[in-house]
C-alpha cells in the first residue's frame, strides 16, 4: 500500500531518512576502515565488516528511495522495521555469545540501541498512517 505525501507521513519519512543516513555513514565506515574497526572490536574477519557495510549501503538506498517517493510504500516501511528488529536481535546474540572484545560488545549494543529507536519511530509512523487511512 502506498500513501501520498501528507502530514501523517512526516514521522515515517523522517525516521526512514534518519535511518538511511545512519546506515550510510556506518556502511561507509565499515568499508573504509574495516581493518582498524575489526581489530578494535575484536573481530578476526575484517571482510565481514566490508560485507555488512555493503549491505547497509543497499539498505540505506531503499530507505531513502521510499522516504523521498511521492507515495511512501507501507510494505517497504514494514520490511525496514522488521530488518531493524532483526539487527537488534542479532546484536543481542552477538553480545551474548561474547565473541567480541568489551569495546566490541559495547559498540554493538550502542548501535543496536540506535537501530531500535529507528525501528520504533518507523513502526509508530506506519501506525499513524494506518490510523488516518
Amino acid at each position: 500500500m502506498s500513501v501520498s505525501n501528507t502530514r501523517s507521513e512526516r514521522l515515517l519519512r523522517i525516521a526512514l531518512k534518519s535511518n538511511g543516513f545512519f546506515s550510510t555513514v556506518t556502511g561507509i565506515a565499515f568499508i573504509v576502515a574495516a581493518g582498524p574497526i575489526a581489530e578494535r572490536i575484536g573481530l578476526d574477519y575484517p571482510w565481514l565488516l566490508i560485507a555488512i557495510g555493503v549491505s547497509l549501503l543497499i539498505f540505506a538506498f531503499g530507505l531513502f528511495r521510499n522516504a523521498m517517493a511521492a507515495s511512501v510504500d507501507l510494505l517497504e516501511a514494514r520490511i525496514a522495521v522488521a530488518l531493524d528488529f532483526a539487527w537488534v536481535l542479532g546484536s543481542v546474540v552477538v553480545v551474548a555469545l561474547g565473541v567480541l572484545s568489551t569495546t566490541g560488545n559495547w559498540s554493538v549494543a550502542i548501535v543496536a540501541d540506535i537501530v531500535l529507536v529507528f525501528a520504533i519511530a518507523q513502526a509508530i509512523g506506519v501506525r499513524r498512517i494506518q490510523a488516518t487511512a
